[in-house]
């Protein structure tokens, strides 16, 4: 879906303290645009999923929440980027139950079920782009002659 972007609001991930700031200013973000406690759940799990990621895995970085509007629908699009090791095998590493960290390895496919858009970038010794993009569902037009 092309889109026009919003305002972007960048979040530093350094810390614990960092993960639970983004988080709810996703939900806020989320909440705003007028998502359902649902498509926000399912957000705001990505994000923490991202999140944690970017902190354990690459060391620390930022989330970038953007405002995306195509003209009929509106959404959020989230990256959490890092410059750290990167991932060797990206394929691998989308498995559901393969881990680095001892968990139980869905972070990275859970999240992907999450969101409606998902994309990784990864270079070994560059660190990882992950963005993630949830479009507000429509309410349902009421049909005509129906009470």
């Amino acid at each position: 879906m092309s889109a026009r972007l919003g305002l972007t609001t960048t979040f530093p991930i350094g810390s614990d303290a960092d993960l639970a700031w983004a988080r709810h200013q996703v939900r806020r973000a989320a909440a705003g645009l007028g998502f359902g406690l649902v498509e926000q759940t399912k957000l705001l799990t990505a994000a923490s999923e991202l999140a944690r990621n970017t902190l354990v895995h690459g060391g620390g970085g930022r989330m970038e929440l953007t405002v995306l509007d195509d003209g009929q629908a509106r959404g959020l699009r989230l990256s959490c980027i890092d410059e750290g090791p990167g991932i060797r095998d990206i394929d691998l590493a989308m498995t559901d139950g393969y881990t680095t960290g001892g968990g139980l390895g869905l972070g990275l496919s859970g999240a992907k079920r999450l969101v409606q858009e998902f994309t990784l970038d990864s270079h070994p010794g560059q660190g990882t782009t992950v963005t993630v993009t949830q479009w507000l569902s429509a309410l349902p037009v009421p049909r005509s002659g129906v009470l």
